[in-house]
Parts: C-alpha cells; sequence; structure tokens
C-alpha cells in the first residue's frame, strides 16, 4: 500500500486530491476506518495502533496521512451513533467520512428532523469521502453536535502552499434535513460502543493525529536527506555527509522525532492503561496526551526546517520531495489542534491555576 501510495504521490499533489489508486488501495487496506468500531466493520484498533498507522501513511506522502487521520478522528464519533444509522454511515467497505467539528453551522429541531444550513472549512478529504459532517449549534438552548450529511455542496477554495492533495475545501450545505438519529452531541457522555478507545476525547485524538501526521512529515524528510548524502554543495568539495554541520543538523533532527515518537507512546500508553482500569480519562491524562501532540508537532517542523536548510539548493525545486515535505508540514502546523496557543492552557493547568480542560 505504502509503495502505491508513493508511486502517486505526483498525481495526488497535481490533481489537489488523492490519486484513485491510493483510495482504492486504502479501502482495500481498512486505513480509513481503524478507528471505527469492528461492529461496522472497522478494526476497532487501538489509539496507539491508529497513530502509528497515520505516521506511516504520512511518511509515505502527507497529504495522504492526513486524510486518513481525518477519516479516523470522525470515524470515533461512529460509537456515539444509534447502531442501525451507524451500519448506514459506516458500514459500507468503502464508507471514509469527514468534516470539520467548528459548530460553523445551525441545526433548528423539527419532528425527528433538524433543518441544516452552514458553511465550514477544512473539507479534507471531501472529494472522495462518502459522507461528510459538521458541527452545528443546535437551536433549542446552545448545546452543539456533529452531523452528518447526505451531501454537500463543495466550494473552489483550497489554494494553498501544502498538503494540496487534500483537498481540504470549504464546503456548505443550505436548509437540509438531516434526521436527529445523524446528529452526534459533542457532550454526550453515554456511548452505544463503550469500549477504551471511544472514551479518550474526539479532540485530544484529533491533536494527536495531526501531530503523527508531521512527524511521518519529519521522517520523510530524513530519509531525503540521508538519500543526498553525496550531493556536493557548490563551493564545496565534500559531500553534504561529510560536512560537519549537516551532520549535526541529521543527528538532531533523529534525536527530535525519535523523542517525539517515543513521548507520545508513553503518555498514550499510560492513559490507555487508565482508561482500562476506570474507564475515564482523567484532567490530568488529557493535559498530558495533548502536551504530547503540541511538543511533537513543533519538534517535527524543527526536524523538517533543519533537513530542508542543510539540503541547499536543491530542496527549493518542485522536483524535490523535501520542498514538498516542508510546505505540508508548515501548513499541517497552522491547525488549531497543535497551534502554539495551547500550550497557554497546558501551562495554567501545570501551574495548579483554574483551567477550562472541556476542549481538551
Amino acid at each position: 500500500m505504502l509503495d502505491t501510495i508513493r508511486n502517486a504521490d505526483a498525481a495526488t499533489e497535481a490533481g489537489g486530491r488523492l490519486a484513485p489508486s491510493t483510495v482504492d488501495s486504502l479501502v482495500e487496506a481498512g486505513s480509513f476506518k481503524l478507528w471505527v468500531p469492528e461492529d461496522y466493520g472497522g478494526a476497532g484498533a487501538s489509539l496507539q495502533a491508529g497513530l502509528d498507522a497515520i505516521a506511516e501513511i504520512g511518511r509515505a506522502d502527507g497529504a495522504v496521512g492526513w486524510c486518513v487521520m481525518i477519516a479516523n478522528t470522525t470515524g470515533l464519533l461512529a460509537a456515539r451513533l444509534d447502531r442501525e444509522v451507524a451500519h448506514e454511515v459506516f458500514g459500507g467497505a468503502d464508507a471514509v467520512t469527514g468534516g470539520f467539528a467548528a459548530p460553523m453551522g445551525v441545526a433548528t429541531l423539527g419532528d425527528g428532523v433538524a433543518r441544516v444550513s452552514g458553511e465550514w472549512a477544512w473539507g479534507s478529504g471531501s472529494r472522495h469521502a462518502t459522507t461528510m459532517g459538521g458541527g452545528v449549534r443546535i437551536v433549542d438552548g446552545g448545546r452543539v453536535g456533529f452531523a452528518f450529511f447526505a451531501g454537500v455542496e463543495e466550494l473552489d477554495t483550497w489554494h494553498v502552499s501544502g498538503l494540496q492533495g487534500t483537498h481540504s475545501t470549504d464546503y456548505r450545505v443550505d436548509n437540509v434535513l438531516v434526521p436527529l438519529e445523524r446528529i452526534v452531541s459533542m457532550d454526550r457522555r453515554s456511548l452505544v460502543v463503550d469500549e477504551p478507545l471511544y472514551r479518550f476525547s474526539t479532540f485530544g485524538a484529533l491533536a494527536l493525529g495531526v501531530a503523527m501526521t508531521m512527524v511521518g512529515l519529519a521522517e520523510r524528510a530524513i530519509e531525503e536527506l540521508t538519500l543526498l548524502a553525496d550531493k556536493i554543495p557548490q563551493g564545496s568539495t565534500k559531500g553534504l555527509a561529510h560536512r560537519a554541520p549537516v551532520q549535526a543538523d541529521l543527528a538532531r533532527s533523529v534525536a527530535a522525532v525519535r523523542s517525539a515518537r517515543a513521548y507520545v507512546a508513553d503518555e498514550v500508553g499510560r492513559s490507555w492503561d487508565d482508561v482500562v482500569a476506570t474507564g475515564r480519562v482523567t484532567d490530568d491524562r488529557k493535559v498530558a496526551l495533548r502536551l504530547a501532540a503540541n511538543a511533537a508537532a513543533e519538534a517535527a517542523v524543527g526536524a523538517v526546517d533543519r533537513c530542508y536548510t542543510s539540503a541547499g539548493g536543491e530542496a527549493v525545486y518542485r522536483r524535490s520531495p523535501l520542498q514538498r515535505v516542508f510546505c505540508d508540514v508548515h501548513v499541517a502546523s497552522q491547525h488549531a489542534m497543535v497551534a502554539g496557543r495551547v500550550f497557554e492552557p497546558l501551562g495554567r493547568f501545570e501551574f495548579g491555576l483554574e483551567t477550562d480542560t472541556g476542549g481538551l
């Protein structure tokens, strides 16, 4: 599957969407449904297994890793849907979901249905998704939810410097009727499928998924720099591999990425053990997971930047995988889940100050 993804990366980039061969390969491997419950044809994989897969796929192609991450974090919501509806949305072998969770839409409740209108950004994977959704404000007391739609109108807004193949365009619906069973309440405590994976915060899993996509990109940057070992920069008589500053930057990048992977795995493992033992994720664990995600994302950007700089002029050309990795990781770094401002509430919590952990 990874070879298929790499062989199609130029088509993915040029087409602004995942290449059909890539989508077919991912569907066949079940990569879009790693975190979907087994009852609905998913793998029901552990949190760590899903994160490892996202990183490996992201190393092959950042845009593909990103789309796999989005499909799987949306797939976590399957555990909150009524079983019949979950089968409708996720049961197909080729089922792929996506959507933006921020409540940019409005749902007006009626008799068994809601009338939904809204416009959302970051519709990653919308071109190959079988079902899209979006966060909505429910007009009955200020609750928020995530509505799964039968179809959306894609807007031509995804003209970007990186992650071009994700087709993360804006999308909208206007006055569509959505059965109430297709709206998941984001503050719902009960689970239809009650397993350890689905006890984790969806936002926490999203942050970790973004971070591990970036870690995969950093691993690709390291790989590409080592392939340039014999390149002799202009004005030098030594290949890159024999230049001390490049050696040091490569070592720092390898250490940063391995540390990021280990940090995430440690915190995810501790949290998983707690959930299995107690059935809940404490505020301490939520903060620890988000801190690991932000630290991993920051480490990944640093590693990519060092590799890009060390490669010299070769990295600026579109033909260079390092050029694409550089652009992809910097676009990924702008995601709200790993933005620098997330460190602020995490630091407040570590100081013992009153902190709103609801969005973690």
